[in-house]
Order: C-alpha cells, then structure tokens, then sequence
C-alpha cells in the first residue's frame, strides 16, 4: 500500500493532536494547549521534510477542471468586491521588511513576468479542486523589492475582514506560489478573491489569503485569521 505526502502528514498529526481536538473545538481543551503546540511543532518539523520547498504539485492528467463548481468562501457577511468608488483604484501594496517597497496597480502586476499553472488546490476539509491559475510567482515580487537579511516570514492580508495569513519565506519563494489574476484563463472573479489573491498547492486552501491588498515581508512571524483560531500555522501539504 502506497501513501501520498498530504495523508502521510494527516496521519502523522492525528496521533496526538487529532485525538485531542475531536472533543472540542480547534483550539483545544486550555489544559491541552502545551501539548497542541508540541505537536503542532513536530508536525511542522515532519512536514518541511517532506516538502524541502523543491517538490512541484501537477493536477493528475485527465483530472476535470473544477470551473463553476470550485467552491468559493470568505469570512464577510457577502461576496467582497472592491468598491472603487469609495476606496480608489486597487493596488496591491509591498512593504515591510524591504529596500525598496512598491504599489503596484493591477496592470502593472499583469505586466510582470507571469506563468499559468494547472495544479491541485487541497482544502482542510478534505476535498481537492483542479483549477488553472495565471499569475505572478511571489519570488518575482521579491526581486522588485529586495528583502532584507533579516526576512524570514511573509504576510498576506486581505480586504476580506480582518484575512491575513503568514508564511515562511521558503514556501513563498516556491516557483509555484502565486499572486494569481486569473483562473481557467479568465480574470479572476469576485466569488474567488478578484482583484487578485494568493495561491499555491503546497499549501491548504486557509492559507492561501484571497482578495489581496498587502504583502509583508518581516523578520519574525505572526498569526493569521485561521491559525490564531486553532488550525495549524505552516498549513503543508
């Protein structure tokens, strides 16, 4: 019997954690929370092994593109949009830990070096979509505005809410990671975080922050919408 990757790392997590989080909710009984980090570490430790941020995801040939049946979520009261109107036109901005920080209108973002990916995109759930993303790697940011030595963690924040979500620099260097504008080879629609969001496969769905508006880069990692509610904060696949 062979295992892939993702369940490898869904059993490795469940011995401890899962049997301590299916009494209760994300976070865990108060009195289990040394533990819930323990684990959560040596998880993270497990799961950057098995990453080594060179792995490339490829949807299986012959898998169905999910189109309109890709599900689509946010933690607003309605579907987000971008009121012009009121806030001006979007940009997204690039600061933070940084030598030279830019905002970047959505043309300009399109006019940067850009790939199409048809990749897997994995939820916390359990379920899988197939989608194709056009997009700009995260690493071609980072060569506009040169990170600082001290980098080692990005964050992605959203006008969705309070939406944000942290990464290791390693996993948002990775040629797959995108800021994407496009999915199936259309502009991005509002229902899966237009004007332009985050994705990459070797990360699940929560951390991958959709209706974009900031990229961070910083020395020391914080939270995110999801993992400061009790999920997991590298989030692998």
């Amino acid at each position: 019997m062979t295992i892939d990757r993702r369940r490898f790392i869904e059993l490795a997590s469940g011995g401890v954690g899962g049997a301590l989080l299916a009494a209760c909710d994300s976070q865990g009984p108060g009195s289990a929370q040394g533990v819930l980090r323990f684990a959560e570490r040596k998880n993270e430790s497990v799961e950057r092994i098995l990453l080594r941020h060179t792995s490339m995801d490829s949807a299986r040939r012959g898998a169905t593109v999910a189109g309109d049946a890709f599900p689509s979520y946010f933690i607003s009261e309605r579907t987000p949009l971008w009121d012009a109107a009121a806030r001006g036109a979007w940009m997204l901005e690039v600061n933070g830990a940084v030598k030279t920080p830019v905002r970047l209108t959505l043309d300009q973002l399109m006019k940067l070096p850009g790939i199409t990916q048809r990749v897997n995109h994995y939820c916390v759930e359990g379920w899988t979509a197939v989608a194709t993303w056009n997009g700009v790697r995260v690493s071609e940011l980072a060569k506009l505005v040169q990170p600082t030595g001290d980098a080692g963690y990005v964050d992605f924040a959203s006008f969705d809410e309070d939406y944000h979500e942290s990464w290791d620099l390693e996993s948002a260097m990775h040629p797959q990671t995108l800021i994407a504008y496009g999915m199936d080879n259309h502009p991005l629609g509002p229902e899966h975080g237009a004007p332009a969001r985050l994705h990459s496969p070797i990360k699940l769905g929560y951390k991958n922050t959709k209706y974009l508006t900031r990229v961070t880069f910083m020395p020391a990692r914080n939270g995110g919408y999801w993992t400061d509610r009790g999920y997991e904060w590298y989030g692998g696949t």
